[in-house]
């Protein structure tokens, strides 16, 4: 008995060390879901798509990623810095295309939740996100 209870308290507490960096990730008020993630014809190139929603004034900081995505406004009003351009503000149903590696930022400026498709063509095993000070 004293075995199983031993085996059963080491198995939580690798499991709660393997979900600690998986919570650390997810922002207060930023929900990413993946959708799916394919292999392309192009040699370590892979597409993602995530669906990303954001609270009402909810920020999400500056980072990068290693390619290209595309974004898809789902619904709400959220306002997007690309590098030094001036901030763009999309709704629903409006589109933009950021170029690999370029720093950039969103914000949910509407009253409501904000979401987005985002479509990402990537550089197969890279981190899909990387933050950026």
């Amino acid at each position: 008995m004293k075995t199983i209870r031993s085996t059963a308290l080491a198995a939580l507490i690798v499991a709660s060390g393997l979900t600690l960096p998986a919570a650390q990730a997810q922002q207060p008020g930023v929900k990413r879901t993946d959708l799916q993630r394919h292999d392309l014809s192009a040699p370590g190139r892979e597409a993602v798509q995530v669906r990303v929603d954001l609270a009402p004034g909810v920020a999400f900081g500056n980072h990068t990623h290693p390619g290209e995505e595309i974004i898809y406004v789902l619904e709400g009003t959220l306002e997007y810095q690309l590098e030094d351009k001036p901030p763009v503000t999309l709704k629903a149903g409006d589109v933009l295309f950021i170029p690999a590696g370029t720093v950039h930022s969103a914000k949910n400026v509407g009253s409501g939740t904000g979401s987005e498709l985002a479509t990402y063509i990537v550089e197969k095993g890279k981190p899909l996100l990387t933050l950026v000070k």
